[in-house]
């Protein structure tokens, strides 16, 4: 199979030499709003201190990454410098403010952000993150699938890799519990609609379609059943995937992973499962960044371990015949036949 030469150098620039993918999020926004603001006694997190994490954040972790994954409004100018320049690069799309309607949620671009900006700035990937229920509204299913066709073909104009992250999520007046009985269902159906190829999504970043917390023993008498949702998910992924943490701690995240390499699972892509301990010592920064060094970074050292042993290099996803794919080049007339617009 031939792919675009910026997508196919992007997928490469996210992986480490195998071919894994071992991606850290500190692109949060809201997770790290709530607790800031709060220890802070302020109504809003003091823009500061929501920088001096992130900093933190990429000073410990990104060279235990082959990816990084930022946000533009506070991460990016302040972290930059922090971050190896053989590491990955990917730029959050989705504003953290989304539409809460009566019939759910709609989601919007970062205001004066773009995936054109993405290019520019030289990034690697873009992610997305969409906010989707199979039994929401028509006309909110209709925006979400929207919003998310819109960025990818940004993407493919720019020729950039598109990350998609699907999250469900609980509807108006309904018991966020109750999503946990019907989790394998509803994380499924909530993927299947940008399955379709006019999405152009490269990468899926899904959440795990079984519990987050107090996830089963892969070898004990529960996994397999759970085991038989991660390959029903999988079976459906027209692209390579890596499983995102979901906010769960790590020894949960680990269990998960074992479900998801069985399943063919390309890597992770994480952030609270990594740093939230660390982060619990905050205001306190010289405890916030022991942690860092020490706790962390035995978890990367432990997810980058399991990765190594039981992940999947992301070309060896059906999509591409478990090759390296080459770039579709249309010799020999490139470049005047590449990207005319």
């Amino acid at each position: 199979m031939q792919i675009s030469p910026g997508k196919l150098w992007g997928l490469r620039r996210l992986a480490d030499a195998a071919g894994h993918w071992k991606m850290v999020a500190i692109d949060q926004r809201t997770p790290l709003f709530g607790p800031i603001a709060e220890k802070r006694g302020t109504r809003e997190p003091p823009r500061e201190d929501v920088v001096a994490v992130k900093r933190l954040l990429a000073k410990h972790l990104a060279p235990q990454a082959s990816a990084i994954l930022m946000d533009p409004n506070y991460a990016y100018a302040n972290c930059i410098g922090e971050i190896p320049a053989d590491i990955g690069l990917m730029l959050s799309y989705e504003h953290s403010v989304t539409e809460n309607t009566p019939l759910g949620r709609k989601s919007i671009p970062i205001p004066e952000w773009s995936v054109g900006k993405t290019r520019r700035i030289g990034g690697d990937a873009v992610k997305v993150l969409v906010w989707y229920r199979p039994d929401a509204s028509p006309e909110v299913r209709a925006h979400q699938e929207a919003f998310v066709q819109a960025a990818g073909e940004a993407c493919a104009r720019q020729d950039i890799v598109m990350l998609l992250e699907v999250l469900i999520y609980p509807l108006p007046g309904e018991d966020p519990a109750s999503l946990e009985l019907r989790r394998e269902e509803l994380v499924i159906e909530s993927i299947r609609p940008f399955c379709d190829p006019k999405f152009g999504v490269d990468i899926f970043k899904v959440e795990p379609p079984g519990p987050i917390h107090q996830v089963p023993d892969p070898d004990g008498k529960a996994a397999a059943a759970l085991q038989r949702g991660y390959d029903r998910m999988a079976a459906m992924l027209p692209r390579p995937w890596v499983m995102l943490s979901a906010g769960a701690g790590a020894e949960d995240f680990l269990r998960s992973l074992h479900y998801a390499y069985r399943a063919g699972a390309a890597g992770y892509l994480a952030g609270r499962a990594i740093w939230s301990e660390a982060f619990a010592h905050f205001p306190d920064y010289a405890a916030m960044e022991r942690s860092l060094a020490t706790e962390s970074m035995a978890i990367c050292d432990r997810l980058n371990a399991l990765t190594d042993a039981k992940g999947h290099a992301w070309h060896a996803h059906r999509a591409f015949g478990g090759k390296m794919p080459a770039p579709a080049l249309r010799e020999p007339v490139f470049p005047e036949g590449y990207a005319a617009a």
